[in-house]
């Protein structure tokens, strides 16, 4: 147990921690713990921000934490929560529990908050028909708010035509607002205006208006009155054609050889002479409006291109007879002070600003119409009155707040301040999103990714084996990124498939699109050089295979080509060698090489005697041990906080995932218990007893090696004794001869 030292005076709460994932988390298991959440030192929490979205967890009650709505709880919203909770409930051990039923007797009314909030909780089962009831649901709550949200006035400041009632005038006033202007989805789900869109609406209708004003007082902007506008629609209509048409006619003046290329080559009405015609076919529309010559007034009728017909038509009813008169024909100059008659009505109309545009599809007519009426004042005081049910909605926010968290608090706490859920064998974390199945294993640390590229840039200093998975399903589709904590990763590549399952049980089909290596386990470790070392071994097989193919395949076709040639030639060929000699003397000394090595190796290996098996546990050790000192060295470093940081959240403890924990998320394939098996395989390869053989030959070389040693031990034992006897015999045979060759008598002295 820990001790925080108080800031208040007041005596410390203490505090219980437990172990888990190589480091010290906050036992949470009574009311005082969780009230006294925001006096925990941060530094000893596990988290300190999570994400709003990607989540196991209900997202609405993550919006509701959110205080300043940026998408992400912070450890400061969450300890204002669990303050929110405290103060409008009576007993917070309730949390505890996390039932979505609220008990009426445990609201805290002793607040204004409070009162409020308990008004509306019984207000909620008065209007749902459950007079008496004891507890509130969730259920209750959104029931409450949906039949709430679908009454014409729900608090939110949206009027759809509906809110008018019986007034026909103000409900078609609201749908031309919204015709012109759009509309504000309305918490029903309908289209309908706010305040902004109706003032929007009234300061382009009166500048609709004085824009058309202008127009009234100059008699030049509006030369035919109402049917101004119409004309000069009739005009651009066909104002590009027509000038083309004098232009053509212009040319055809200035040079008489251009006429025939101006009014078309023969080949192009060849060209669409084979084929069936319409009036309005598009072949025809760039061809010239009428037979071109030098000089010639338009005709209005008769000899003009069939595809302009109908605009022509319209032209003449509504610019030229008005304007010219009864006239066939549209000279240059007629054409000029028809366009110059209505320059200033062109004028004018480009000077349409953004809201008369708006509202221009409703006509001047029905503008002034809706300027003239109250229109606005009535749809002013709808607003107000929807508004004024504001405060009843808003209400039940409240409410839904406090139900959430008596739900929904208590595992927030267990995946946030400590990660309990996710080292617990019963539970699971709430970032974690399923199960992935794949290679005779599962994995339980799978999260959710939305960018692979940036979350293995971080994810990859886990020091953790990640394969990141595209999954899909009947029109949906999401990324994981599965963590692999047992076994090996011999199999695990690139476009292997598996299954997904995630929270809900749904089952996704799961592809692997990368991996991020790291090892997995010791064992894996272990056979590494050896698999390494045999891959390279059979890989060089391959590729001297495949050589040796080539090569041989070369001669081959050497061969027959020089055998065509002498038989052409009549020549024979030239016989090369069977053997090589030089070939031969680079054989022996390689063979001798390879020799000397064997018996240095065997030499040195049976040399130890009896310690032999030392020597063998050293070989291994010396091929094995570095991968596995790495291994463990990069296994202890496994954390889980890469992970979780490339998805957004902010983990504060190093959160270990060590190798026990690891073979837990990370489960292999076993036969269950109580089952049984049989090891008959009507197909398995015929196995011959190679091992059993080579052990035979170990144990009989190191018993010849040790019987000829022993044997060369007591021969040379025997030569150094007949060595040491012979010369002591030739040091006897000397000294006698020594004592043969001296004096018979001495000399006798005086």
């Amino acid at each position: 147990m820990l001790r925080i030292p108080s800031l208040t005076g007041k005596p410390a709460h203490i505090w219980t921690f437990f172990r888990a994932g190589g480091f010290d988390q906050v036992s949470l298991t009574t009311a005082t713990d969780l009230a006294e959440i925001g006096a925990l030192d941060q530094k000893l929490w596990a988290a300190l921000a999570c994400p709003v979205k990607g989540l196991e967890f209900d997202e609405r009650t993550l919006e509701l934490i959110d205080i300043d709505h940026d998408r992400r709880v912070r450890a400061p919203e969450v300890i204002a929560a669990m303050q929110y909770a405290d103060d409008h409930l009576k007993d917070l051990a309730a949390i505890i529990a996390g039932t979505d039923q609220l008990a009426i007797a445990n609201i805290d009314d002793s607040s204004p908050s409070g009162k409020a909030i308990l008004s509306c909780a019984r207000h909620i089962l008065v209007t749902l028909g459950k007079v008496g009831t004891t507890h509130l649901g969730l259920a209750d709550v959104d029931k409450a708010r949906e039949a709430f949200a679908k009454t014409p006035f729900n608090g939110d400041g949206v009027i759809t035509p509906a809110a008018a009632d019986d007034d026909a005038e103000t409900r078609q006033a609201i749908a031309d607002i919204i015709a012109t202007h759009g509309g504000v989805t309305d918490r029903d789900g309908q289209s309908g205006i706010d305040t902004k869109r109706l003032e929007t609406f009234a300061v382009d209708a009166a500048a609709f208006d004085g824009w058309w004003a202008v127009a009234e007082a100059d008699p030049a902007v509006l030369p035919l009155g109402e049917a101004t506008m119409g004309a000069l629609a009739a005009l651009d209509a066909v104002k590009a054609k027509i000038d083309d048409w004098f232009a053509r006619c212009g040319l055809a003046a200035y040079d008489g050889r251009a006429q025939a290329a101006l009014n078309r080559q023969e080949k192009d009405y060849l060209d669409i002479a084979g084929r069936d015609l319409a009036i309005t076919a598009e072949e025809i529309r760039s061809f010239p409006l009428a037979k071109v010559d030098a000089g010639r007034a338009l005709p209005l009728t008769g000899a003009l291109n069939p595809y302009w017909t109908a605009a022509i038509a319209t032209f003449i009813r509504l610019a030229v007879t008005p304007v010219l008169g009864a006239v066939e024909v549209l000279s240059e100059a007629d054409w000029l002070t028809l366009q110059a008659r209505f320059a200033p009505t062109r004028a004018w109309y480009a000077t349409r600003t953004g809201g008369a545009v708006a509202v221009e599809k409703l006509g001047l007519a029905r503008v002034r119409a809706l300027r003239a009426s109250a229109y606005m004042t009535r749809i002013e005081a709808l607003i107000a009155r929807d508004l004024s049910f504001a405060t009843e909605f808003d209400s039940i926010t409240p409410v839904e707040k406090l139900v959430r968290l008596h739900r929904d608090l208590n595992r927030l706490l267990h995946n946030f301040v400590n990660f309990a859920d996710f080292y617990s064998p019963q539970r699971m974390a709430i970032f974690q999103a399923g199960r992935l199945f794949l290679d005779s294993r599962t994995t339980e640390l799978v999260v959710r990714v939305d960018d692979i590229a940036k979350h293995g840039a971080l994810a990859g200093l886990s020091k953790t084996y990640l394969a990141y998975c595209d999954c899909t399903r009947p029109g949906e589709k999401l990324t994981i990124a599965a963590a692999f904590t047992a076994g090996d990763s011999d199999h695990l590549l690139v476009g292997r498939n598996g299954i997904f399952y995630d929270r809900k049980g749904r089952d996704w089909d799961a592809t692997i699109t990368r991996v991020v290596e790291n090892p997995i386990s010791i064992r894996q470790a272990f056979w590494a050089p050896y698999k390494r070392a045999i891959r390279f071994v059979e890989d060089l097989v391959a590729k001297r295979a495949a050589a040796a193919d080539d090569a041989a395949n070369t001669r081959l076709a050497t061969g027959i080509s020089e055998t065509a040639k002498a038989a052409e030639t009549g020549k024979p060929t030239v016989q090369k060698p069977k053997l090589d000699i030089g070939v031969l003397a680079a054989i022996g000394v390689a063979v001798g090489g390879i020799s000397a090595a064997i018996s240095g190796f065997a030499l040195a290996f049976f040399g130890l005697g009896k310690w032999m098996p030392l020597g063998v546990f050293g070989v291994i050790l010396a091929i094995s041990g570095p991968s596995m000192i790495i291994a463990w060295l990069k296994l202890r470093q496994r954390n889980l906080g890469p992970i979780l940081d490339a998805n957004g959240w902010a983990v504060n403890g190093r959160v270990k995932i060590n190798i026990p924990f690891g073979g837990s998320l990370t489960q292999l394939a076993r036969l269950p218990e109580g089952s049984t098996r049989s090891l008959r395989d009507p197909y398995a390869e015929k196995k011959q007893p190679w091992l059993l053989y080579t052990i035979l030959a170990v144990l009989l070389l190191a018993g010849a090696w040790l019987g000829i040693d022993r044997v060369h031990n007591r021969m040379w034992l025997w030569e150094r004794l007949d060595m040491e006897g012979k010369a002591r015999k030739a040091e006897l045979e000397a000294k006698v001869e020594h004592a043969g060759a001296a004096p018979a008598t001495a000399p006798v002295s005086k």
